[in-house]
């Protein structure tokens, strides 16, 4: 947490001691430097440069608006009208975004800078950034390692120096994640908090935008612009927004916080569970009570997410066909393959003896026109791996004969996840957990494994099972030289207290750092 803040920026161009157009000047000369680290898709340059010369002089008129000093990078899945929305995937390379989502509009309303758009899993799907058309992210405090996904692009150009903010998006823990790998903070606000609206889909009842910032209060400044109810999105909510900084600035000592004893078990690295337990204990010293709380269902969040997150993945990617927008197979080729197939079957039949006639009949009556071929090649070439592999996923959970089995159970295993969070946060504020079993891991060594990369978010599923907010907060350096993380899960709509819990670590860290 050691980069600068917007309010730091803020404050030393207001006391004429730097300029947004020199501030931004560096953070593009340090992505430039750093080009190993593969944070970004594109970047701004000449427009960034522009827009820091009209928001300075708003600054020096005193009509600046509440993020002004916000150096921002926004992942590749969210829409800026005229910007390339490709998702980082080869199926959306050649798109470019035909309105600004709603936080778009709301940033830039208050006159936050966008520095460019942030490398990212393909669609959101992924907890390493190693699913990306244009290759892995790699995390700053060691370019061998993981940034950790899907927001890893953001997540690392904040690490690195490149912005002092970023946001992200959070379908199972993918602001939360990489924020825990890279040593920065990171915030899920409760489903519908923030508007929806401009944001690629790939698990809609899951996914949420929310901030990554080097500091607890930045990430609380960004959520007060974004948050609120939005017409467009019928999933938005309709409650009031506080003023997050206030939590922030006033953070209540005497939080009740609960301790799930199943997130602390089997597979959890020791180095994390005595750092997380060591900060508990110090919040406890000065005044916090600790309860333990049980959350008996969450042995099957990770499980219950597979299900439900693929089934809607191959509901919402089932609108990438090859022929309204986005990347298209050779259509020539398509019908070029089709006549070949198709006289070679011919070729066969002549010669064939009337058992085999009868199958090569059939097959050429049933052969695809070139519109489906169209389809699947389109799909073939454009979806990586993972992707293919979650829709797949779904489109079995989602299949006659699986439905009840499968997706209708896991929509009743969600309920009781939910339930029991309604439950804990009866007797407590908010939740304590580690954000990540380890730290960030090795570039390639989990790639070829899907389910153990899937386990990487075990810790963070369930508050998007549930739809309640998190935020991940560093608290230390791992003996391997990496950061270490910890969450906090508050109730729905009770982002204040998750805040301020944050802002109490975020000082112990700070103050531990110093001595």
């Amino acid at each position: 947490m050691s980069g600068r803040s917007i309010a730091q920026l803020r404050t030393e161009i207001e006391d004429s001691r730097t300029t947004l157009p020199e501030a931004v000047e560096r953070y593009l000369e340090a992505a430039g430097k750093r080009t190993e680290v593969n944070a970004f898709t594109s970047l701004y340059g000449d427009q960034a440069h522009r827009d820091a010369e009209a928001i300075q002089k708003k600054i020096e008129s005193g009509k600046a608006g509440r993020l002004a000093g916000a150096v921002m990078g926004i992942k590749d899945i969210i829409s800026e009208k005229g910007k390339k929305v490709t998702c980082a995937s080869r199926m959306l390379q050649p798109f470019e975004g035909v309105y600004d989502a709603t936080v778009i509009e709301k940033l830039k309303k208050e006159d936050a800078l966008f520095i460019g758009r942030t490398n990212m899993d393909e669609f959101g799907m992924g907890s390493s950034n190693e699913n990306s058309v244009f290759g892995p992210a790699r995390n700053p405090h060691d370019t061998t390692k993981v940034t950790g996904g899907s927001s890893g692009g953001s997540a690392a150009a904040v690490a690195a120096g490149f912005c002092n903010s970023a946001l992200g998006s959070d379908t199972g823990g993918s602001i939360r994640q990489p924020s825990s790998f890279c040593g920065i903070v990171g915030l899920k606000p409760t489903y519908g908090r923030v508007s929806r609206y401009g944001l690629v889909a790939y698990a809609s009842s899951f996914d949420s935008i929310g901030p990554l910032a080097n500091t607890v209060e930045d990430t609380a400044r960004i959520l007060s612009v974004i948050a609120g109810r939005d017409k467009r999105d019928g999933t938005s909510a309709d409650a009031p927004v506080p003023d997050y900084t206030k939590a922030v600035n006033n953070p209540d000592e005497s939080l009740k916080i609960g301790i799930p004893d199943a997130f602390f078990g089997e597979g959890l690295d020791e180095e994390i569970r005595d750092k997380i337990m060591d900060t508990v204990k110090a919040l406890e010293s000065d005044g916090a009570k600790i309860v333990p709380i049980q959350l008996p269902n969450s042995k099957y969040a990770v499980a219950t997410y597979y299900i439900l997150a693929t089934a809607e993945a191959s509901s919402n990617l089932a609108r990438y066909d090859g022929v309204r927008y986005g990347y298209r197979a050779d259509i020539k080729k398509v019908k070029e393959q089709l006549r070949v197939e198709e006289e070679a079957l011919r070729e066969q039949l002549k010669k064939a003896d009337k058992r085999l006639a009868s199958d090569l009949e059939s097959r050429l009556q049933n052969m695809d026109s070139a519109l489906i071929r169209l389809y699947k090649q389109t799909r073939t070439e454009g979806f990586g791996t993972e992707v293919k592999r979650r829709i797949m996923l779904g489109t079995y959970v989602l299949s006659s004969g699986y439905y009840d089995a499968y997706y209708a159970k896991a929509q009743k295993i969600r309920r009781l996840i939910k339930d029991d969070y309604t439950r804990a946060f009866e007797n407590v504020d908010v939740v304590v957990t580690p954000t990540s079993p380890t730290t960030a891991f090795d570039i390639g060594s989990k790639i070829d494994d899907p389910l153990q990369m899937y386990l990487n978010d075990i810790y963070t599923i369930s508050a998007n099972l549930a739809g309640i907010c998190g935020i991940n907060v560093p608290v230390g350096i791992h003996s391997d030289g990496l950061p270490i993380g910890m969450q906090f899960l508050g109730n729905t709509f009770q982002e204040e207290k998750i805040l301020g819990a944050a802002r109490l670590v975020e000082r112990q860290y700070q103050a531990d750092s110093v001595s």
